[in-house]
């Protein structure tokens, strides 16, 4: 893919506000022939399209969708609108998310908590993709890309956040395995990229605590990284490096110790507890 998105169709989720709202700011001031932002916030989804139709250059349009994506019915219908009204996507940046409760596991409202989280962020973005890449694959002469916006949480497990933990778990199982599937399909022109990062400044985490050496993460670095890699094809986003450090170490150390250094030690298991979110 060239330098930048001009002339593309991209397709955010959770775009209104947040890392979504910027990923549609970037998109735009690259000139993407058309930005097509997802979100249950309809008043917030339409501030945020009347405010980058505002900045948008002639030549890129802004098309908000109102979408509950942990609906899943409400995916496939609002695809075929987008496909009708718009065109198949280039580009979808699976980012929508969200994150419920801060009590362990047994306290979660009886599972509803857990089905709602596990729709959104885990299987939405599998409904979504499969609604988009049929056209992606079809058009092998243009570069396409897929992002799926996963989270340090879904690499090692934390206390206050199991079903979150598990949700962007299966994001990374499920992404890494459609990025090697494409390529062994020889449908080079679709590349996947994962992103795990650790806590971002939008609201979100709210109260939650940077672990010593990986302190909350400010948006903008992270828009451009991910960005970045995105345009590249690159298959990982790992933010910041001690997430890949952690990672190393999960694998070389037994459990207890691993749990003692990176656990207590670097307080990666308090970093929840006094998480308050939005």
């Amino acid at each position: 893919m060239s330098r930048s998105v001009r002339g593309s169709i991209v397709l955010i989720t959770g775009a209104a506000a947040g890392m979504g709202r910027r990923y549609a700011e970037r998109a735009v001031a690259e000139r993407a022939a058309a930005v097509v932002l997802w979100d249950r916030d309809a008043l917030g989804l339409s501030r945020t399209a009347d405010e980058l139709r505002s900045v948008a250059a002639e030549g890129t349009a802004v098309h908000p969708y109102t979408v509950d994506v942990g609906e899943l019915g409400a995916i496939a219908k609002t695809a075929q609108r987008v496909r009708r009204e718009v065109g198949s996507p280039d580009i979808l940046i699976n980012n929508a998310g969200i994150v419920r409760g801060n009590g362990y596991f047994w306290e979660t409202d009886n599972g509803d908590d857990t089905r709602t989280t596990m729709l959104v962020n885990a299987l939405a973005p599998m409904y979504i993709a499969r609604e988009f890449l049929p056209g992606m694959i079809e058009r092998a002469y243009r570069p396409a890309r897929i992002v799926n916006i996963a989270s340090a949480a879904g690499t090692l497990g934390n206390p206050r956040m199991a079903v979150y933990a598990a949700s962007k778990a299966a994001v990374i199982g499920w992404s890494d395995s459609l990025r090697l599937e494409l390529e062994q399909a020889d449908h080079t022109n679709v590349k996947v990229t994962t992103v795990t990062a650790s806590y971002i400044s939008t609201g979100m985490f709210a109260g939650a605590r940077g672990p010593l050496l990986a302190p909350v993460l400010a948006p903008e670095p992270v828009v451009d990284r991910v960005w970045h890699a995105m345009l590249g094809g690159e298959p990982l986003v790992e933010l910041p490096g001690s997430v890949r450090a952690s990672r190393i170490l999960r694998a070389l150390l037994p459990t207890r110790v691993f749990d003692r250094l990176i656990g207590d030690g670097f307080g990666v298991y308090r970093s929840m507890q006094a998480f308050t979110g939005r």
